[in-house]
Protein backbone atom coordinates (compact mmCIF):
# COMPACT_ATOMS: atom_id res chain seq x y z
CA UNK A 1 0.00 0.00 0.00
CA UNK A 2 2.85 2.59 0.92
CA UNK A 3 4.45 1.86 -2.21
CA UNK A 4 0.98 2.07 -4.01
CA UNK A 5 1.09 5.66 -2.52
CA UNK A 6 4.27 6.76 -3.14
CA UNK A 7 3.29 6.13 -7.02
CA UNK A 8 0.56 8.40 -6.94
CA UNK A 9 2.47 11.47 -4.87
CA UNK A 10 6.10 11.10 -6.04
CA UNK A 11 5.83 13.37 -9.03
CA UNK A 12 2.21 14.62 -9.39
CA UNK A 13 3.03 18.18 -11.28
CA UNK A 14 5.23 15.65 -14.07
CA UNK A 15 2.20 13.51 -13.51
CA UNK A 16 -0.47 15.62 -13.88
CA UNK A 17 1.08 17.02 -17.41
CA UNK A 18 2.65 13.94 -18.90
CA UNK A 19 -1.02 12.69 -18.69
CA UNK A 20 -3.07 15.44 -20.43
CA UNK A 21 -0.27 15.47 -23.30
CA UNK A 22 -0.84 11.94 -23.34
CA UNK A 23 -4.55 12.25 -23.45
CA UNK A 24 -4.47 14.73 -26.19
CA UNK A 25 -2.47 11.96 -28.32
CA UNK A 26 -4.85 9.32 -27.84
CA UNK A 27 -7.82 11.31 -29.32
CA UNK A 28 -7.02 10.48 -32.99
CA UNK A 29 -5.40 7.19 -32.44
CA UNK A 30 -8.19 5.98 -30.84
CA UNK A 31 -10.64 7.07 -33.54
CA UNK A 32 -8.63 6.26 -35.98
CA UNK A 33 -8.48 2.64 -34.86
CA UNK A 34 -12.24 2.54 -34.69
CA UNK A 35 -12.13 3.53 -38.32
CA UNK A 36 -10.10 0.48 -39.19
CA UNK A 37 -12.08 -1.74 -37.02
CA UNK A 38 -15.06 -0.45 -38.71
CA UNK A 39 -16.96 0.58 -35.36
CA UNK A 40 -17.86 4.06 -33.99
CA UNK A 41 -15.47 6.50 -32.81
CA UNK A 42 -16.84 6.23 -29.09
CA UNK A 43 -16.31 3.17 -28.59
CA UNK A 44 -12.51 3.13 -29.28
CA UNK A 45 -12.73 6.42 -27.16
CA UNK A 46 -14.40 4.37 -24.43
CA UNK A 47 -11.71 1.15 -25.09
CA UNK A 48 -9.05 3.64 -24.68
CA UNK A 49 -10.31 4.77 -21.12
CA UNK A 50 -10.95 1.60 -19.48
CA UNK A 51 -7.86 -0.20 -20.83
CA UNK A 52 -6.23 3.20 -19.74
CA UNK A 53 -7.83 3.54 -16.33
CA UNK A 54 -7.72 -0.27 -15.13
CA UNK A 55 -3.97 -1.18 -16.53
CA UNK A 56 -3.01 2.16 -14.61
CA UNK A 57 -3.85 1.50 -11.42
CA UNK A 58 -3.73 -2.83 -11.08
CA UNK A 59 -0.95 -2.80 -14.37
CA UNK A 60 2.25 -4.23 -13.63
CA UNK A 61 4.48 -1.09 -15.18
CA UNK A 62 3.73 2.44 -13.98
CA UNK A 63 4.08 5.15 -16.36
CA UNK A 64 3.25 2.74 -19.37
CA UNK A 65 0.19 3.66 -21.55
CA UNK A 66 -2.69 1.50 -22.55
CA UNK A 67 -5.63 1.90 -24.77
CA UNK A 68 -7.63 1.04 -28.35
CA UNK A 69 -4.29 -0.19 -30.64
CA UNK A 70 -4.22 -1.08 -34.45
CA UNK A 71 -2.68 -4.21 -33.87
CA UNK A 72 -6.13 -5.53 -32.02
CA UNK A 73 -7.96 -3.51 -34.43
CA UNK A 74 -6.98 -5.25 -37.64
CA UNK A 75 -7.60 -8.52 -35.50
CA UNK A 76 -11.06 -8.02 -35.28
CA UNK A 77 -12.34 -6.37 -38.81
CA UNK A 78 -13.03 -9.87 -40.45
CA UNK A 79 -15.19 -11.03 -37.02
CA UNK A 80 -17.31 -8.03 -37.09
CA UNK A 81 -17.68 -7.67 -40.41
CA UNK A 82 -19.14 -11.47 -40.61
CA UNK A 83 -21.10 -10.60 -37.20
CA UNK A 84 -22.94 -7.87 -39.45
CA UNK A 85 -23.82 -10.01 -42.51
CA UNK A 86 -24.95 -12.96 -40.12
CA UNK A 87 -27.40 -9.63 -38.26
CA UNK A 88 -28.73 -8.65 -41.62
CA UNK A 89 -29.29 -11.96 -42.73
CA UNK A 90 -31.41 -13.02 -39.55
CA UNK A 91 -35.69 -12.97 -39.85
CA UNK A 92 -35.73 -10.10 -37.33
CA UNK A 93 -32.40 -8.13 -38.07
CA UNK A 94 -29.69 -6.92 -35.38
CA UNK A 95 -28.12 -3.68 -36.36
CA UNK A 96 -24.46 -4.14 -35.60
CA UNK A 97 -24.39 -7.67 -34.09
CA UNK A 98 -20.28 -7.86 -35.28
CA UNK A 99 -20.26 -4.95 -32.50
CA UNK A 100 -22.15 -7.12 -30.52
CA UNK A 101 -20.10 -10.39 -30.92
CA UNK A 102 -16.81 -8.14 -30.58
CA UNK A 103 -17.67 -7.42 -26.53
CA UNK A 104 -18.73 -11.30 -25.92
CA UNK A 105 -15.39 -11.96 -27.49
CA UNK A 106 -13.53 -9.46 -25.31
CA UNK A 107 -15.02 -11.43 -22.29
CA UNK A 108 -13.28 -14.47 -23.72
CA UNK A 109 -10.13 -12.48 -24.16
CA UNK A 110 -9.65 -10.99 -20.44
CA UNK A 111 -10.07 -14.47 -19.22
CA UNK A 112 -7.33 -15.89 -21.66
CA UNK A 113 -5.00 -13.01 -20.60
CA UNK A 114 -5.45 -12.56 -16.87
CA UNK A 115 -5.28 -17.05 -16.73
CA UNK A 116 -1.91 -16.15 -18.42
CA UNK A 117 -0.88 -13.73 -15.51
CA UNK A 118 -1.93 -16.22 -13.10
CA UNK A 119 0.26 -19.11 -14.80
CA UNK A 120 3.21 -16.46 -14.55
CA UNK A 121 3.36 -16.68 -18.15
CA UNK A 122 4.49 -13.25 -18.45
CA UNK A 123 8.15 -13.95 -17.78
CA UNK A 124 8.56 -15.48 -21.00
CA UNK A 125 9.23 -12.18 -22.19
CA UNK A 126 12.73 -12.46 -20.68
CA UNK A 127 13.72 -15.21 -23.77
CA UNK A 128 13.14 -12.14 -26.14
CA UNK A 129 17.09 -11.51 -27.75
CA UNK A 130 17.98 -8.39 -28.14
CA UNK A 131 18.27 -8.25 -31.68
CA UNK A 132 14.33 -9.26 -31.98
CA UNK A 133 14.00 -5.86 -29.52
CA UNK A 134 15.76 -3.81 -31.69
CA UNK A 135 14.19 -5.08 -34.70
CA UNK A 136 10.61 -4.48 -33.35
CA UNK A 137 11.18 -0.95 -32.29
CA UNK A 138 12.41 -0.31 -35.85
CA UNK A 139 9.80 -2.02 -37.03
CA UNK A 140 7.31 -0.03 -34.76
CA UNK A 141 8.83 3.19 -35.60
CA UNK A 142 8.43 2.48 -39.34
CA UNK A 143 4.71 1.60 -38.53
CA UNK A 144 3.80 4.61 -36.63
CA UNK A 145 5.50 6.63 -39.58
CA UNK A 146 3.77 5.31 -42.07
CA UNK A 147 0.43 5.58 -39.93
CA UNK A 148 0.91 9.49 -39.64
CA UNK A 149 1.18 9.79 -43.44
CA UNK A 150 -2.58 8.68 -43.46
CA UNK A 151 -3.58 12.09 -41.67
CA UNK A 152 -1.77 13.80 -44.95
CA UNK A 153 -5.22 12.89 -46.97
CA UNK A 154 -8.72 13.88 -47.59
CA UNK A 155 -12.07 12.23 -48.78
CA UNK A 156 -12.79 13.78 -51.92
CA UNK A 157 -15.91 12.14 -53.63
CA UNK A 158 -15.81 9.36 -51.20
CA UNK A 159 -11.81 8.73 -52.25
CA UNK A 160 -8.97 9.53 -49.79
CA UNK A 161 -6.39 11.45 -51.66
CA UNK A 162 -3.30 13.60 -50.38
CA UNK A 163 -3.69 16.93 -49.95
CA UNK A 164 -1.93 19.46 -52.13
CA UNK A 165 -1.05 22.94 -52.76
CA UNK A 166 -1.04 25.53 -50.03
CA UNK A 167 -3.11 23.28 -47.41
CA UNK A 168 -0.15 20.51 -47.96
CA UNK A 169 2.47 22.66 -47.38
CA UNK A 170 -0.15 24.66 -44.44
CA UNK A 171 0.12 21.36 -42.70
CA UNK A 172 3.58 20.53 -43.11
CA UNK A 173 5.23 24.48 -41.39
CA UNK A 174 2.72 23.45 -38.49
CA UNK A 175 4.47 19.59 -38.28
CA UNK A 176 7.66 21.76 -38.25
CA UNK A 177 7.02 23.99 -35.57
CA UNK A 178 5.52 21.14 -33.09
CA UNK A 179 8.68 18.80 -33.72
CA UNK A 180 10.53 22.24 -33.48
CA UNK A 181 8.97 23.00 -30.04
CA UNK A 182 10.14 19.94 -28.87
CA UNK A 183 13.07 19.34 -29.63
CA UNK A 184 14.29 23.11 -28.47
CA UNK A 185 11.99 23.70 -25.61
CA UNK A 186 13.73 20.87 -23.29
CA UNK A 187 17.41 22.50 -23.89
CA UNK A 188 15.55 25.58 -21.85
CA UNK A 189 13.76 24.08 -19.00
CA UNK A 190 12.27 20.18 -18.24
CA UNK A 191 9.44 21.87 -15.87
CA UNK A 192 6.96 21.60 -18.30
CA UNK A 193 6.14 18.87 -21.55
CA UNK A 194 7.64 20.10 -24.25
CA UNK A 195 4.66 17.87 -26.41
CA UNK A 196 1.98 19.39 -24.52
CA UNK A 197 3.78 23.22 -24.81
CA UNK A 198 3.99 21.97 -28.66
CA UNK A 199 0.12 21.17 -28.96
CA UNK A 200 -1.14 24.08 -27.16
CA UNK A 201 1.27 26.21 -29.04
CA UNK A 202 0.26 24.98 -32.47
CA UNK A 203 -3.65 24.98 -31.60
CA UNK A 204 -3.81 28.73 -30.56
CA UNK A 205 -1.91 29.66 -33.86
CA UNK A 206 -4.78 27.47 -36.14
CA UNK A 207 -7.94 28.76 -33.85
CA UNK A 208 -6.98 32.69 -33.31
CA UNK A 209 -5.11 32.94 -36.32
CA UNK A 210 -8.28 31.51 -38.61
CA UNK A 211 -5.81 28.97 -40.05
CA UNK A 212 -7.91 26.47 -42.57
CA UNK A 213 -6.41 23.29 -41.24
CA UNK A 214 -7.78 19.63 -40.02
CA UNK A 215 -8.76 19.61 -37.02
CA UNK A 216 -9.66 16.44 -34.54
CA UNK A 217 -13.02 17.20 -35.08
CA UNK A 218 -12.91 17.08 -39.29
CA UNK A 219 -10.95 13.98 -38.82
CA UNK A 220 -14.20 12.35 -37.36
CA UNK A 221 -16.32 13.62 -39.51
CA UNK A 222 -14.58 13.15 -42.73
CA UNK A 223 -14.30 9.09 -41.31
CA UNK A 224 -18.17 8.89 -40.86
CA UNK A 225 -18.44 10.21 -37.10
CA UNK A 226 -20.51 12.39 -35.62
CA UNK A 227 -18.41 14.17 -33.68
CA UNK A 228 -16.40 13.87 -30.09
CA UNK A 229 -19.43 14.14 -27.81
CA UNK A 230 -20.77 11.33 -25.94
CA UNK A 231 -21.94 9.97 -22.58
CA UNK A 232 -20.69 7.82 -20.03
CA UNK A 233 -20.11 3.65 -20.88
CA UNK A 234 -23.17 1.65 -20.28
CA UNK A 235 -23.79 -1.80 -19.14
CA UNK A 236 -24.35 -3.95 -22.10
CA UNK A 237 -26.62 -6.01 -20.78
CA UNK A 238 -28.08 -6.94 -24.35
CA UNK A 239 -24.63 -9.28 -25.29
CA UNK A 240 -25.82 -11.76 -22.73
CA UNK A 241 -29.14 -12.66 -24.79
CA UNK A 242 -27.53 -12.89 -28.03
CA UNK A 243 -25.48 -16.32 -27.40
CA UNK A 244 -28.13 -17.61 -29.59
CA UNK A 245 -27.00 -16.22 -32.45
CA UNK A 246 -23.47 -17.67 -31.94
CA UNK A 247 -24.17 -21.10 -33.05
CA UNK A 248 -22.13 -22.24 -35.87
CA UNK A 249 -19.82 -19.45 -35.27
CA UNK A 250 -18.26 -20.44 -31.93
CA UNK A 251 -15.35 -21.46 -33.71
CA UNK A 252 -14.78 -17.92 -35.46
CA UNK A 253 -15.48 -16.36 -31.92
CA UNK A 254 -12.62 -18.58 -29.65
CA UNK A 255 -9.92 -18.42 -32.25
CA UNK A 256 -10.00 -14.36 -32.72
CA UNK A 257 -10.44 -14.22 -28.93
CA UNK A 258 -6.84 -16.27 -29.00
CA UNK A 259 -5.45 -14.22 -31.45
CA UNK A 260 -6.57 -11.10 -29.62
CA UNK A 261 -5.05 -12.16 -26.99
CA UNK A 262 -1.97 -13.02 -28.06
CA UNK A 263 -1.60 -9.87 -29.73
CA UNK A 264 -2.52 -8.01 -26.98
CA UNK A 265 0.11 -9.61 -24.23
CA UNK A 266 3.46 -9.85 -26.73
CA UNK A 267 2.61 -6.17 -27.68
CA UNK A 268 1.84 -5.08 -23.84
CA UNK A 269 5.04 -7.78 -22.58
CA UNK A 270 7.13 -5.84 -25.25
CA UNK A 271 6.30 -1.87 -24.58
CA UNK A 272 6.73 -3.07 -20.65
CA UNK A 273 10.64 -4.32 -21.83
CA UNK A 274 10.81 -1.33 -23.16
CA UNK A 275 9.65 0.75 -20.72
CA UNK A 276 11.99 -0.90 -18.43
CA UNK A 277 15.22 -0.35 -20.36
CA UNK A 278 14.19 4.03 -20.97
CA UNK A 279 13.11 3.92 -16.66
CA UNK A 280 15.62 1.47 -15.53
CA UNK A 281 13.50 -0.07 -13.13
CA UNK A 282 11.82 -3.34 -13.75
CA UNK A 283 8.05 -4.00 -14.30
CA UNK A 284 6.00 -7.33 -13.79
CA UNK A 285 4.56 -9.20 -16.82
CA UNK A 286 2.92 -11.24 -15.10
CA UNK A 287 0.97 -8.13 -13.41
CA UNK A 288 0.51 -6.87 -16.33
CA UNK A 289 -1.48 -9.96 -17.89
CA UNK A 290 -3.57 -9.62 -15.02
CA UNK A 291 -4.48 -5.96 -15.45
CA UNK A 292 -4.69 -6.19 -19.29
CA UNK A 293 -6.87 -9.04 -18.96
CA UNK A 294 -9.40 -7.16 -16.48
CA UNK A 295 -9.09 -3.89 -18.86
CA UNK A 296 -10.85 -6.21 -21.72
CA UNK A 297 -13.53 -7.88 -19.46
CA UNK A 298 -14.80 -4.37 -18.26
CA UNK A 299 -14.27 -3.05 -22.19
CA UNK A 300 -16.90 -6.43 -23.32
CA UNK A 301 -19.60 -5.64 -20.56
CA UNK A 302 -19.25 -1.77 -21.40
CA UNK A 303 -19.30 -1.31 -24.30
CA UNK A 304 -15.45 -0.64 -25.37
CA UNK A 305 -13.18 -2.13 -28.25
CA UNK A 306 -10.72 -2.87 -26.40
CA UNK A 307 -6.75 -2.80 -26.68
CA UNK A 308 -3.43 -3.27 -24.70
CA UNK A 309 -0.60 -1.31 -24.04
CA UNK A 310 0.75 1.91 -26.63
CA UNK A 311 3.91 1.85 -27.54
CA UNK A 312 3.76 5.23 -28.91
CA UNK A 313 1.74 6.99 -25.98
CA UNK A 314 3.67 5.14 -23.03
CA UNK A 315 7.17 6.84 -24.89
CA UNK A 316 5.64 10.50 -25.30
CA UNK A 317 4.63 9.54 -21.15
CA UNK A 318 8.00 8.48 -19.95
CA UNK A 319 9.83 11.54 -22.18
CA UNK A 320 7.56 13.52 -20.84
CA UNK A 321 8.28 13.23 -16.60
CA UNK A 322 5.39 10.53 -16.36
CA UNK A 323 7.18 8.06 -14.18
CA UNK A 324 4.08 7.49 -11.60
CA UNK A 325 0.53 5.80 -11.85
CA UNK A 326 -1.14 8.53 -12.21
CA UNK A 327 0.69 10.09 -15.59
CA UNK A 328 -2.03 6.92 -16.88
CA UNK A 329 -4.77 7.64 -14.76
CA UNK A 330 -5.32 11.42 -15.57
CA UNK A 331 -4.57 10.31 -19.31
CA UNK A 332 -7.52 8.32 -18.89
CA UNK A 333 -9.35 10.18 -17.03
CA UNK A 334 -8.93 13.53 -19.04
CA UNK A 335 -9.68 11.54 -22.11
CA UNK A 336 -13.44 10.53 -20.41
CA UNK A 337 -13.69 14.54 -19.38
CA UNK A 338 -13.11 15.08 -23.18
CA UNK A 339 -15.63 13.25 -24.52
CA UNK A 340 -18.42 14.19 -21.84
CA UNK A 341 -17.06 18.14 -21.74
CA UNK A 342 -13.82 19.50 -23.65
CA UNK A 343 -15.49 18.22 -27.21
CA UNK A 344 -16.05 21.54 -28.36
CA UNK A 345 -12.55 22.10 -27.51
CA UNK A 346 -11.03 19.56 -28.62
CA UNK A 347 -12.38 19.02 -31.61
CA UNK A 348 -10.38 22.15 -32.19
CA UNK A 349 -6.79 20.73 -32.16
CA UNK A 350 -4.75 20.75 -35.55
CA UNK A 351 -4.16 16.88 -36.71
CA UNK A 352 -0.51 18.22 -37.74
CA UNK A 353 0.24 19.10 -34.01
CA UNK A 354 -0.56 15.48 -32.94
CA UNK A 355 1.46 14.30 -36.51
CA UNK A 356 4.46 16.55 -35.11
CA UNK A 357 4.58 14.80 -31.70
CA UNK A 358 3.73 11.39 -33.17
CA UNK A 359 6.63 11.82 -35.99
CA UNK A 360 9.16 13.08 -32.99
CA UNK A 361 8.18 9.80 -31.17
CA UNK A 362 9.43 7.57 -34.34
CA UNK A 363 12.66 9.18 -33.79
CA UNK A 364 13.01 8.55 -29.90
CA UNK A 365 11.45 5.22 -30.83
CA UNK A 366 14.12 4.00 -33.80
CA UNK A 367 17.17 2.59 -32.44
CA UNK A 368 19.17 4.28 -34.97
CA UNK A 369 22.45 2.50 -33.25
CA UNK A 370 21.42 -0.62 -35.17
CA UNK A 371 23.00 0.95 -38.30
CA UNK A 372 26.28 1.27 -36.95
CA UNK A 373 26.58 -1.97 -35.14
CA UNK A 374 25.14 -4.01 -38.50
CA UNK A 375 28.36 -5.03 -39.60
CA UNK A 376 29.66 -5.92 -35.95
CA UNK A 377 27.44 -8.55 -34.28
CA UNK A 378 26.82 -12.40 -35.88
CA UNK A 379 25.83 -12.20 -38.95
CA UNK A 380 22.59 -14.32 -37.90
CA UNK A 381 21.69 -11.89 -35.20
CA UNK A 382 21.82 -8.84 -38.09
CA UNK A 383 19.43 -11.10 -40.28
CA UNK A 384 16.88 -11.62 -37.47
CA UNK A 385 16.94 -7.60 -37.10
CA UNK A 386 15.67 -7.25 -40.18
CA UNK A 387 13.39 -9.71 -40.94
CA UNK A 388 11.69 -8.52 -37.66
CA UNK A 389 11.65 -4.92 -38.66
CA UNK A 390 10.75 -6.18 -42.22
CA UNK A 391 7.50 -8.34 -40.87
CA UNK A 392 6.60 -6.09 -38.05
CA UNK A 393 5.71 -3.58 -41.53
CA UNK A 394 4.74 -6.80 -43.78
CA UNK A 395 2.58 -8.54 -40.70
CA UNK A 396 2.23 -7.35 -37.48
CA UNK A 397 4.37 -6.91 -34.13
CA UNK A 398 2.78 -10.40 -32.70
CA UNK A 399 4.21 -12.26 -35.91
CA UNK A 400 7.19 -10.53 -36.33
CA UNK A 401 8.27 -11.17 -32.63
CA UNK A 402 7.16 -15.10 -32.90
CA UNK A 403 9.26 -15.08 -35.71
CA UNK A 404 12.38 -13.40 -34.59
CA UNK A 405 12.36 -15.91 -31.36
CA UNK A 406 11.90 -18.64 -33.42
CA UNK A 407 14.57 -17.58 -35.93
CA UNK A 408 16.93 -16.59 -33.16
CA UNK A 409 15.75 -20.00 -31.19
CA UNK A 410 16.79 -22.10 -34.43
CA UNK A 411 20.33 -20.41 -35.02
CA UNK A 412 21.37 -20.98 -31.61
CA UNK A 413 19.95 -24.42 -31.47
CA UNK A 414 22.01 -25.02 -34.85
CA UNK A 415 25.38 -23.67 -33.17
CA UNK A 416 25.35 -25.71 -30.13
CA UNK A 417 24.71 -28.65 -32.38
CA UNK A 418 27.68 -28.69 -33.83
CA UNK A 419 29.79 -28.04 -30.73
CA UNK A 420 30.04 -31.47 -29.13
CA UNK A 421 33.43 -32.84 -28.98
CA UNK A 422 34.59 -36.26 -28.08
CA UNK A 423 38.01 -36.41 -26.90
CA UNK A 424 39.13 -40.32 -26.56
CA UNK A 425 41.85 -41.96 -24.88
CA UNK A 426 42.72 -45.81 -23.25
CA UNK A 427 43.62 -46.76 -19.69
CA UNK A 428 46.18 -49.08 -18.91
CA UNK A 429 43.41 -52.02 -18.87
CA UNK A 430 42.84 -51.42 -22.43
CA UNK A 431 39.12 -49.50 -21.62
CA UNK A 432 38.64 -47.29 -24.02
CA UNK A 433 37.33 -43.56 -22.57
CA UNK A 434 35.22 -41.30 -24.67
CA UNK A 435 35.24 -37.67 -23.16
CA UNK A 436 32.11 -35.81 -24.34
CA UNK A 437 32.04 -31.70 -24.35
CA UNK A 438 29.27 -29.83 -25.49
CA UNK A 439 25.64 -30.04 -25.06
CA UNK A 440 23.79 -33.08 -25.81
CA UNK A 441 20.44 -32.22 -26.73
CA UNK A 442 17.92 -33.00 -30.17
CA UNK A 443 19.99 -30.64 -32.32
CA UNK A 444 23.54 -32.61 -31.68
CA UNK A 445 22.53 -36.47 -31.70
CA UNK A 446 23.89 -36.97 -34.95
CA UNK A 447 26.86 -35.57 -34.61
CA UNK A 448 27.41 -37.74 -30.95
CA UNK A 449 26.16 -40.65 -32.40
CA UNK A 450 28.88 -39.95 -35.40
CA UNK A 451 31.92 -39.72 -32.56
CA UNK A 452 31.72 -43.49 -31.66
CA UNK A 453 33.26 -46.41 -33.16
CA UNK A 454 30.46 -48.89 -31.95
CA UNK A 455 31.86 -52.20 -33.81
CA UNK A 456 35.66 -51.16 -33.37
CA UNK A 457 36.27 -50.24 -29.78
CA UNK A 458 37.59 -52.86 -27.27
CA UNK A 459 35.57 -55.17 -24.85
CA UNK A 460 35.44 -51.91 -22.69
CA UNK A 461 33.90 -48.74 -23.04
CA UNK A 462 33.66 -45.62 -20.79
CA UNK A 463 31.58 -42.86 -21.61
CA UNK A 464 32.39 -39.19 -19.51
CA UNK A 465 29.90 -36.59 -18.81
CA UNK A 466 32.04 -34.27 -16.80
CA UNK A 467 32.01 -31.23 -19.18
CA UNK A 468 28.71 -32.31 -21.00
CA UNK A 469 24.95 -31.75 -20.28
CA UNK A 470 22.13 -34.13 -21.71
CA UNK A 471 19.49 -31.55 -22.29
CA UNK A 472 16.20 -32.82 -22.60
CA UNK A 473 14.18 -36.28 -24.05
CA UNK A 474 16.16 -36.53 -27.27
CA UNK A 475 19.41 -36.78 -25.13
CA UNK A 476 18.20 -39.16 -22.93
CA UNK A 477 17.06 -41.55 -26.00
CA UNK A 478 20.49 -41.09 -27.60
CA UNK A 479 22.18 -42.83 -24.38
CA UNK A 480 19.95 -45.45 -24.61
CA UNK A 481 20.33 -46.36 -27.86
CA UNK A 482 24.03 -46.36 -27.81
CA UNK A 483 23.77 -48.85 -24.46
CA UNK A 484 21.97 -50.87 -26.65
CA UNK A 485 24.72 -50.74 -29.29
CA UNK A 486 26.95 -51.82 -27.26
CA UNK A 487 25.22 -54.23 -24.94
CA UNK A 488 23.88 -56.00 -27.75
CA UNK A 489 27.86 -56.63 -29.42
CA UNK A 490 28.18 -58.43 -25.82
CA UNK A 491 31.17 -55.19 -24.85
CA UNK A 492 30.61 -53.71 -21.28
CA UNK A 493 30.20 -49.88 -21.02
CA UNK A 494 30.06 -47.38 -18.41
CA UNK A 495 28.65 -43.99 -18.03
CA UNK A 496 29.79 -41.55 -15.79
CA UNK A 497 29.02 -38.04 -14.13
CA UNK A 498 25.70 -37.62 -15.18
CA UNK A 499 23.41 -35.56 -13.10
CA UNK A 500 21.09 -36.88 -10.70
CA UNK A 501 18.12 -36.34 -12.95
CA UNK A 502 19.76 -38.38 -16.08
CA UNK A 503 19.69 -41.29 -13.86
CA UNK A 504 16.66 -41.49 -12.47
CA UNK A 505 15.17 -41.07 -16.03
CA UNK A 506 17.86 -43.68 -17.20
CA UNK A 507 16.63 -45.73 -14.10
CA UNK A 508 13.17 -45.58 -14.83
CA UNK A 509 14.00 -46.50 -18.26
CA UNK A 510 15.13 -50.02 -17.64
CA UNK A 511 16.61 -51.01 -14.00
CA UNK A 512 19.62 -52.66 -16.12
CA UNK A 513 20.74 -49.13 -16.26
CA UNK A 514 21.85 -49.62 -12.85
CA UNK A 515 24.60 -51.82 -14.15
CA UNK A 516 25.89 -49.06 -16.45
CA UNK A 517 26.12 -46.37 -14.94
CA UNK A 518 28.76 -45.07 -12.05
CA UNK A 519 27.91 -43.13 -9.42
CA UNK A 520 30.84 -40.59 -7.93
CA UNK A 521 30.92 -37.38 -5.41
CA UNK A 522 31.72 -35.34 -8.79
CA UNK A 523 28.80 -35.85 -10.73
CA UNK A 524 27.03 -32.31 -12.13
CA UNK A 525 23.82 -31.40 -10.73
CA UNK A 526 21.15 -29.82 -13.41
CA UNK A 527 17.59 -30.66 -14.33
CA UNK A 528 16.90 -32.32 -17.88
CA UNK A 529 13.89 -31.15 -19.12
CA UNK A 530 12.10 -34.62 -20.33
CA UNK A 531 9.19 -36.81 -18.87
CA UNK A 532 10.39 -39.71 -17.44
CA UNK A 533 10.69 -43.26 -19.83
CA UNK A 534 9.27 -46.03 -19.46
CA UNK A 535 10.69 -47.73 -22.63
CA UNK A 536 12.94 -50.62 -22.20
CA UNK A 537 16.32 -51.02 -23.00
Amino acid sequence: MKRLFHNFTHNPKNDILSGLTVALALVPEAVAFAFVAGIDPLVGLYGAFMMGLITALFGGRPGMISGATGAMAVVMVHMIQQGNEVGDSLANPINNLGLQWLFITLLIVGLIQMSAGFLRLGKFVRLIPHSVMMGFVNGLAIVIFLSQLGMFKERIDGEEQYIQGTQLWTMIGLVALTMGIMYFLPKLTKKIPAALIAIVSVAAITIFGGIDVSTVGSFIRDGGGEGLQGGLPTFQFQIFTLFDTLNGHWGLIVSTAFLLAAVGLIESLMTLNLVDEITESRGSGNRECVAQGGANILNGLFGGMGGCAMIGQSIINVNSGGRGRLSGVIAAVALLSFVLFGAPLIEQIPIAALVGVMFMVVIGTFAWSSFRILNKIPKSDAIVLIAVSAITVWQDLAVAVIAGVIMSALVFAWENATRIRARKRLKEDGTKVYEIWGPLFFGSIQTFNSKFDVKGDPDKVEIDFIESKVSDHSGIEALRNLANKYLDLGKSVKFTHLSPECKTLLHNANLKFDEIIETSIDDPRYYVVTDKLDKEV
